[in-house]
C-alpha cells in the first residue's frame, strides 16, 4: 500500500514547485491529493474554487471572552498548494487539507501557517550557501530550484529536505501536526486503489514518508476547540505587500511580483519586463536613470548571471546588476536581498523602490458569491445608510443627531484599524470641547479584509469596537491608558461599558501617585459629564462618580507634592487645570471652592513644593475669588532659575485673571525682574519667555502697557515686537555679549576706560 504514497516536498510560493506539482497530478492521475492545509476548512472547499482572483487566504480565528487568536493561510497563482488545490479537483482526484486548525496550540504563537521550519535549519542551509556562494537561502534556493534546469527537480528536492531535516530539531508542535497529517495520508490510502499525492512544506516530507508507512490510526479526527472557545474561518483578499518578505511575512519567497513574473513568462521574459517596471518607477518618483545607466545595469546583470551559473538573469542578478549601476553612495549596511527581514531604517532610496518594484501592487478579489462575517455585511449597510461610502473629506456638527451618529459609525472604523477612515480634528479630552468634527474618507483596497478579520470580534460595528476597547482595558490597567479607552468608549455610543470601566478608573485612581495622570482622568470624566449631549452620555453616574475621585485624588497628590526646582511639567499643570475646571462647572462633584483655596494657598508657600506647581497653585486660588497675595507667594520663586517656572504654573491657572488686573502680579514680577543682575537675568530669560508666550498678542499688549505704566510711560508697541528667535538662542547671545565686555574690560578696552 505504500508503495501508492507519493509526498512531495515544497518550498511555499515557489513557481518551480508548482509546475512541479502539475507535473506530478499529471503523470500520477491520483485518486486522492492531501495538501498541508486546515483541515477544519474541508468542508468550504467549494470556496476556494470559486472565480477568485489571488492572491487570497484563509483566515482562522479562535476567540475566548476578549482574546482572539488569528492566523492566515496564504495563496497566490504560484502557490503550490494552490496548484494542488486546482488541479487536483481537475483530474477528479478527492482533494483534502490534512494539518490541524489554525486554534490549535501547535500553532502557539504563529501567525502564519506557512512561516514554516526554515528558520530551524540555518545551519544546513548557512553551509549550502557557502558551498554555491549564495548570500542566503532565497538566492541558494534560486539558484537551486527556480534558475535551474527542472530536469530531476524532484529528486534534488528530496535530498535538499532531507538535508535540512536531517539537521534540524523537530518541536513538539512539529510532531503534533505530522502526526495528525499522517492520520489523513493513511486513510487516504486505505480508502483508494489508486495513487496518493501529499504537497506539503518540505521540512515535514521526510517525517511523514516515514509516519505513513509506520503503524497508527487511520480515521482522522479534527480536533474540537476547548469549551467557550469560538472559533471560525473566511476567505480575505491578500496582496502581494503582505506577502512579501521584505514587508515581515515569515515564510515564502521575497518579491512576489518577480516570481509572479517568473510563473507567468518564465525566467527570461521576468528579467527584461521588471528592469523596464524597475527603472519606470524610479523615474516617477523623480529618481535619475539614464539610458547609459540601463545599459551598464544590462551589461553587470547579464555579467553576473553567467559567473554565477545561470543561463538567464536571476532575481538576485537583476537587482545586484541594478544596484552596483544605480547607486554610487556609500551604503548604510548590506543590501537587503542579501539577508532575511524587512527594509531597514536608513536603507537607500533607489535601493528601496527597487525593492517596492518587485514587490508589486496586487490585490486579491474574492467573488461576490463568497461567504462572509456579520461584520462586513453591517459595516457596509452602515456606511451606505450613513452616506459614509465617499471619496472625500467630512464636516460633521455633534450637536445634530444624524451626524452624531455617523461620527460614532466612523469611531468605531477607526478603533477597528479599518483602512481609508482618518479623523483629522474633533474632540479630545479635556476642557475645550469642540462641537465639530473633520474626516477624511478614502474608498480602498484594503477595507474589505480588514472588516473580514475584524469579523472575529463582533457581529455589528459597535460590538466588535466594544470588543476592543475590553481587549485594552485587560491588556492596559494603566491610568493614562484607562482615560483614553473612556473616552473612546463615549465616541463610539458604547457608555454601557463604562460599567465595568468606571470601576477600574476609580480604583487606578486611588491607587495612582502620578498627579499628571489623575488630572488627564479629571479631565476626560469631566468633559464627558459637562458635554453629555454632544456624546449621549447623558443619564450616567459613572462620570461624575470619577469627577468625584479625581478631584480629591488631585487635591491630595498636589499638597503632598516636594521636589527639587525644575522645568514646567505641563502634566501636573493640566491636572490643577481640570480640577479648577470641575470646581467651576460641577460644583456637586468637585470639593467646595473654600477648600480648594485653602489648599492651594498651602501649596503656594510651601516653599518645598516646586515653583511651577507653588506658581500654579496662587493661579487656582485666585482663578476661583480667593485675593492674590502674589509678593508673599512669589517670594519664594524670586530666584532666577525659578522665576519663569512659577510664572509658568501661575498663567496656566490664571492667565485671564492676569491680564484683567490693574497691577497686583504684574507689579510684583515686574519688581522680581528689575532686582535681578544681568547674569541672574539670562539664567531666567528662556523660562520667563516660555511663560509669557501663553498670552495671545492682543493679552500680551495690555500687559506691556501695564509695564510701561509701571516705568513711566512710553511706547509699549516696542515691548511686544515678536523675534522668531528660541529664547535659548537669545539667552546665549546675551551671554555672549557679557563675556565679550569681561574681556573688553579685562583688557581695558572698554569705551571711556582709563587706558582709551
Amino acid at each position: 500500500m505504500i508503495d501508492r504514497l507519493h509526498v512531495q516536498g515544497v518550498r511555499h510560493h515557489s513557481p518551480a514547485c508548482a509546475r512541479l506539482v502539475a507535473a506530478r497530478i499529471e503523470e500520477l492521475r491520483p485518486a486522492a491529493v492531501l495538501i498541508e492545509g486546515p483541515a477544519d476548512f474541508n468542508d468550504r472547499l467549494d470556496e476556494l474554487a470559486l472565480e477568485h482572483e489571488l492572491p487570497v487566504a484563509i483566515y482562522s480565528y479562535a476567540s475566548t471572552g476578549t482574546a482572539v487568536r488569528r492566523s492566515w493561510t496564504p495563496l497566490c497563482d504560484y502557490s503550490p498548494e494552490w496548484t494542488a488545490l486546482t488541479e487536483g479537483r481537475r483530474a477528479g482526484a478527492q482533494v483534502r487539507f490534512i494539518d490541524l486548525p489554525a486554534w490549535h496550540d501547535a500553532f502557539d504563537g504563529v501567525e502564519n501557517r506557512y512561516s514554516d521550519a526554515e528558520r530551524r535549519y540555518t545551519e544546513a542551509t548557512d553551509r549550502l550557501c557557502a558551498a554555491f556562494s549564495a548570500d542566503n537561502q532565497d538566492a541558494l534556493w534560486d539558484h537551486l530550484v527556480e534558475n535551474a534546469d527542472p530536469d530531476g527537480l524532484a529528486e534534488r528536492l528530496d535530498h535538499y529536505f532531507d538535508l535540512v531535516r536531517g539537521e534540524a530539531d523537530a518541536n513538539g508542535a512539529d510532531t503534533a501536526r505530522e502526526a495528525h497529517m499522517a492520520q489523513w495520508i493513511r486513510a487516504a490510502l486505505a480508502e483508494h486503489e489508486g495513487p496518493v499525492l501529499v504537497v506539503c512544506g518540505g521540512f515535514h516530507a521526510p517525517a511523514l514518508r516515514r509516519l505513513a508507512a509506520a503503524d497508527g490510526p487511520a480515521a482522522p479526527e479534527v480536533p474540537r476547540p476547548p469549551d467557550g472557545t469560538d472559533v471560525g474561518g473566511f476567505l480575505v483578499p491578500y496582496s502581494f505587500k503582505r506577502l512579501d518578505a521584505f514587508a515581515g511575512y515569515q515564510s515564502g519567497m521575497p518579491s512576489p511580483e518577480y516570481y509572479q513574473r517568473l510563473w507567468e513568462d518564465g525566467p527570461a521574459v521576468a528579467a527584461g519586463a521588471l528592469m523596464e517596471r524597475i527603472t519606470t518607477r524610479l523615474r516617477g518618483k523623480g529618481l535619475h536613470v539614464s539610458t547609459a545607466d540601463l545599459i551598464g545595469a544590462r551589461a553587470l546583470t547579464d555579467g553576473l548571471a553567467r559567473l554565477r551559473g545561470h543561463t538567464v538573469p536571476g532575481r538576485t542578478d537583476l537587482l545586484d546588476g541594478l544596484a552596483s549601476a544605480l547607486v554610487s553612495d556609500d551604503l548604510e549596511g548590506p543590501l537587503p536581498w542579501t539577508r532575511r527581514g524587512p527594509l531597514t531604517a536608513g536603507t537607500h532610496p533607489v535601493v528601496v523602490e527597487m525593492t517596492a518594484a518587485l514587490t508589486g501592487e496586487r490585490v486579491g478579489w474574492l467573488h461576490p458569491d463568497t461567504p462572509a462575517p456579520p461584520l462586513v455585511a453591517d459595516a457596509q449597510a452602515e456606511m451606505e445608510r450613513l452616506g459614509l461610502d465617499k471619496d472625500g473629506t467630512l464636516r460633521l456638527d455633534l450637536a445634530r443627531p444624524g451626524d452624531l451618529e455617523r461620527s460614532r459609525v466612523l469611531h468605531c472604523l477607526r478603533l477597528l484599524a479599518v483602512p481609508g477612515v482618518r479623523r483629522d480634528d474633533g474632540p479630545a479630552a479635556g476642557a475645550d470641547v469642540t462641537a465639530e468634527e473633520h474626516w477624511t474618507l478614502r474608498p480602498v483596497d484594503d477595507r474589505l479584509p480588514a472588516l473580514i478579520e475584524a469579523g472575529a470580534l463582533g457581529a455589528t460595528l459597535g460590538d466588535a469596537a466594544q470588543t476592543v476597547l475590553e481587549q485594552r482595558l485587560d491588556r492596559d490597567g494603566a491610568l493614562e491608558a484607562l482615560a483614553a479607552i473612556l473616552f473612546d468608549a463615549a465616541l463610539c455610543g458604547r457608555a454601557h461599558l463604562t460599567d465595568r470601566l468606571g470601576a477600574a478608573v476609580e480604583a487606578a485612581v486611588a491607587e495612582s501617585s502620578d498627579l499628571a495622570a489623575v488630572g488627564q482622568a479629571l479631565a476626560v470624566a469631566l468633559a464627558l459629564w459637562r458635554h453629555d449631549h454632544l456624546f449621549g452620555t447623558a443619564g450616567s453616574d459613572l462620570y461624575g462618580s470619577v469627577v468625584t475621585a479625581c478631584c480629591d485624588r488631585v487635591l491630595w497628590l498636589a499638597e503632598g507634592l516636594h521636589a527639587a526646582p525644575g522645568p514646567a511639567e505641563p502634566g501636573r499643570l493640566r491636572a490643577l487645570v481640570a480640577l479648577r475646571d470641575a470646581v467651576r462647572h460641577a460644583p456637586g462633584l468637585a470639593p467646595a471652592a473654600g477648600t480648594v483655596t485653602g489648599a492651594a494657598d498651602r501649596i503656594a508657600l510651601d516653599p518645598q513644593a516646586p515653583p511651577d506647581l507653588r506658581g500654579a497653585a496662587l493661579g487656582l486660588a485666585w482663578a476661583l475669588g480667593a485675593p492674590a497675595d502674589a509678593a508673599a507667594a512669589a517670594e519664594g520663586a524670586a530666584a532666577p532659575e525659578r522665576l519663569g517656572d512659577w510664572l509658568a504654573g501661575l498663567f496656566s491657572l490664571a492667565r485671564e485673571e492676569v491680564a484683567a488686573e490693574d497691577e497686583g502680579v504684574i507689579a510684583a514680577v515686574d519688581e522680581l525682574v528689575g532686582d535681578l543682575n544681568e547674569a541672574e537675568f539670562l539664567e531666567a530669560l528662556p523660562a520667563l519667555r516660555h511663560a509669557f508666550a501663553m498670552f495671545p498678542p492682543r493679552e500680551r499688549g495690555l500687559i506691556a502697557e501695564r509695564v510701561v505704566a509701571l516705568r513711566g510711560g512710553g511706547d509699549a508697541a516696542d515691548l511686544t515686537k515678536r523675534l522668531d528667535v528660541d529664547p535659548v538662542t537669545v539667552a546665549a547671545s546675551l551671554a555672549l555679549e557679557a563675556r565679550v565686555d569681561l574681556v573688553l574690560g579685562r583688557e581695558n578696552l572698554l569705551f571711556g576706560s582709563e587706558t582709551a
